[in-house]
């Protein structure tokens, strides 16, 4: 790897049985928990806050200021670890669950100290039968070290962990439906009023939800402290971020680099470029939701949430996924409805029956009865459900949709007969 990448999370990838709880010690495992433990918990939480720390799952919420969120009187408080990473194009979760586990379960337990909560949670994706089987001996590897349980090394602070995993539902990966299926009920999405986590969560009582490359920062922000880890991104967007690369590129794979790095250099750096001396086309900034990106777009692109946000997109999950030249947006708009409308929990009517409406609409194009009308009845239906729904998952197939037809109708209507 290059020597410009800061490497916080993926330092120990490369090193053979991190996931075993002595190695990981020996490489500092839970010597920032004994850290934190010394300081007052909110303490912890300010210096989270100082850090710039957003939610690496999609939203890019400042972490700390969630934390801080926690009524300061209700208990008990949980902490879910949300690990059901199903967003296409999504692949770096995995790789710290995998690769070590214990940076995850000392972040999660730091969280847990600085909101004063005794139990979590991991919800691991269903379809992630190997790295739900290295989580849960990590689980019980940290348990026997005395880092979790009853009255942690002497603290006289008990915290349990225990593993969820789900059952291959996208919509789990939205916090609240994450909770309703953590309840054992269906992963419908709550709405927000009034059921915001942090102060009505699982079982009714507050709850920290937060993504797994999130929590995993936490021991490296005390480790290096708040303003050496903000100091790595752009204002407003510390540290670094796992940017999962994927699509035609030359060296997919997942890339830790600073928050803003830019876009043209992480595909043409350390991407090694478009495949087959294609030339690139489009790109998908973060994940399959956001909107879609022209090349002239990506021009000078730095990768933090604001930048990409000014440009009319979202960084979301970070995963890039470049498209060249070969591809037919139309059936890119297949392959995205499609997968959207499986996975609509059906709650709400506007995005169950709206998604399905757009699949036979994209179809339409591709089986040679598309019309011009077509074209802006997929966007005002795509509008439809924009904003209409519970969770963003309106919003998730809506915003592709419409970015797709405004910036490429010409290949819709070169279609129509």
């Amino acid at each position: 790897m290059s020597t410009k990448q800061a490497l916080l999370l993926s330092r120990n990838f490369a090193k053979t049985k991190q996931a075993k709880i002595d190695v990981a010690m020996k490489h500092g495992a839970y010597s920032m928990l004994k850290k934190a433990m010394s300081m007052k918990p909110d303490e912890v939480t300010a210096i989270v806050k100082e850090s710039g720390l957003r939610g690496h799952g999609g939203a890019g919420f400042s972490a700390g200021t969630k934390w801080g969120f926690i009524p300061k009187d209700k208990f008990p408080r949980y902490v879910c670890v949300n690990a059901d990473e199903s967003e296409p194009g999504t692949c770096k979760d995995r790789l710290i669950l995998e690769r070590d586990p214990h940076l995850l379960l000392e972040g999660a337990l730091i969280c847990a100290w600085a909101v004063r909560a005794e139990r979590i949670y991991i919800y691991i994706r269903g379809e992630y039968f190997y790295p739900a089987k290295v989580m849960q001996q990590a689980v019980d590897d940290a348990m026997k070290a005395g880092f979790i349980g009853e009255n942690i090394k002497n603290s006289g602070w008990s915290c349990s962990v225990h593993l969820h995993t789900g059952a291959g539902a996208y919509i789990c990966g939205e916090e609240t439906g994450l909770i309703e299926s953590m309840e054992g009920k269906k992963g419908f999405p709550r709405l927000k009023p009034p059921f915001f986590p942090a102060a009505v969560g699982l079982w009714g009582q507050p709850t920290i939800v937060n993504n797994v490359e999130t929590l995993a920062f936490v021991p490296r922000i005390l480790e290096i402290g708040p303003d050496k880890f903000a100091a790595l991104g752009t204002p407003r967007n510390g540290g670094t971020a796992l940017y999962s690369l994927s699509g035609h590129v030359k060296k997919p794979g997942v890339y830790e680099l600073p928050m803003g790095t830019k876009m043209k250099e992480l595909i043409y750096e350390y991407g090694g470029g478009i495949r087959n001396g294609n030339k690139l086309k489009a790109v998908i900034p973060g994940g399959s939701s956001s909107h879609i990106l022209t090349a002239e777009e990506c021009e000078d692109l730095p990768l933090d949430f604001e930048s990409v946000a000014a440009r009319g997109s979202m960084l979301g999950s970070a995963a890039v996924i470049v498209i060249d030249d070969t591809v037919s947006i139309p059936q890119l708009m297949i392959w995205l409805t499609r997968f959207y409308a499986h996975e609509s929990c059906g709650q709400c009517t506007p995005c169950r029956e709206g998604t399905d409406w757009l699949v036979r609409l994209a179809h339409r194009f591709a089986d040679g009865w598309g019309t011009r009308k077509d074209i802006d009845d997929m966007f005002e239906l795509a509008d439809s459900i924009d904003g209409k729904t519970i969770c963003a998952l309106g919003q998730a197939v809506a915003w592709p949709t419409k970015s797709y037809l405004q910036k490429y109708r010409h290949e819709f209507e070169a279609l129509v007969k």
